[in-house]
């Protein structure tokens, strides 16, 4: 297998990690550390927080460095097609199986192993993974023999893994063998300070592709809409807003800033201004209600809004209403069973 097309990441390729903030300077040093311990890592990030760079430079800082790099999307692949992907099947193990075929273990040997959206795995699954972590032993599908490998398992998700143990989606003792470390990954709006150094490093880097001689700048006034932004989508969205914002302007200096570039031109003015969930009209005749009801009928419909504008993408929702991630999951929980 060849580890280059696993991994988007090579010796010769990986960027370079940017960034001057001290939550981003803080993160790569714990980084760098934990690189050098040949114990499983779980990085906890957003999308779009550079996930698999982190895996990557993890990688290539670590005594692994010479060994293959290998990884996984879990959440691409149907439960069956994971195991296989991961452990590998003999011939005739099940219909299309017609020759033995090497799992992504395997493909480690002596290496890494980034298992990204582990969260999502079946428990099935994730009780062959214990075993291959805890004892670098399993077995092929269609196979009882045993295989040994070597592989430094580093793993990341968005999900709150400890709450899916609580609740028996995910194992304790496989959460526990992997969370030797846990690192998370700033989010770009506890990087203020980078998003103008990145936003330059991508305008100049667009501009070099399309061929532009000018380097081109930011106004002052899309300075402060960069900066006043909450990047629901961190860097990569970052990256695309600049990108596209460098083409459409053509060179020179950059005023206009698109964040969304689902906008309709041709919905009225009229449909924009409008509020598609008005209030409800309160009635006269209910009684008061005390505070403490009134402040837990604000906070459910904020939540209700904020899933709603935001198609329920929790972390999105969690930067409109201006709250951590684990401060809104703290939310979304104790409302959940009002959501439905």
């Amino acid at each position: 297998m060849d580890q280059e097309s696993d991994f988007p990441y090579s010796t010769r390729n990986i960027p370079e990690a940017l960034g001057v903030s001290e939550a981003f300077l803080g993160f790569q040093e714990r980084l760098s550390q934990v690189a050098k311990v040949d114990r499983p890592v779980l990085l906890i990030g957003e999308r779009g927080t550079g996930k698999e760079l982190a895996a990557a430079r993890l990688h290539y800082l670590s005594k692994r460095w010479q060994g293959p790099l290998v990884a996984l999307n879990c959440s691409a692949l149907a439960e069956s097609v994971l195991e296989s992907e991961l452990f590998g099947h003999e011939a005739g193990a099940f219909t299309g199986a017609q020759k033995r075929r090497q799992g992504r273990f395997e493909a480690a040997e002596g290496g890494t192993l980034f298992l990204d959206e582990i969260g999502l795995v079946s428990i099935p699954v994730q009780e062959k993974v214990l075993r291959a972590v805890e004892y670098g032993v399993f077995e092929r599908v269609g196979s009882s023999a045993p295989v040994h490998v070597d592989v430094r398992i580093v793993g990341a998700t968005n999900a709150d893994l400890p709450e899916l143990a609580a609740a028996d989606k995910f194992k304790q003792d496989l959460l526990d063998r992997l969370s030797f470390d846990v690192l998370y990954l700033p989010p770009l709006r506890a990087r203020r300070e980078d998003i103008i150094y990145l936003a330059q490093h991508f305008a100049v880097s667009m501009a070099h592709e399309l061929g532009q001689e000018d380097v081109p700048s930011f106004s002052s006034s899309a300075i402060d809409k960069l900066n006043a932004y909450a990047w629901p989508g961190n860097i990569r969205e970052l990256k695309n807003v600049v990108e596209r914002s460098v083409y459409r302007c053509g060179g020179g200096v950059i005023s206009e800033i698109e964040f969304d570039p689902f906008v309709d031109p041709y919905r009225s003015e009229a449909d924009l201004l409008s509020d598609p969930h008005p209030k409800d009209e309160e009635n006269d005749s209910d009684p008061p209600l005390t505070l403490s009801e009134q402040v837990r009928d604000l906070e459910l419909r904020s939540l209700k809004r904020a899933l709603t504008a935001c198609n329920y993408h929790q972390s999105q929702a969690a930067s409109l209403l201006g709250l951590s991630y684990h401060q809104f999951r703290g939310l979304y929980r104790k409302y959940k069973d009002y959501l439905n």
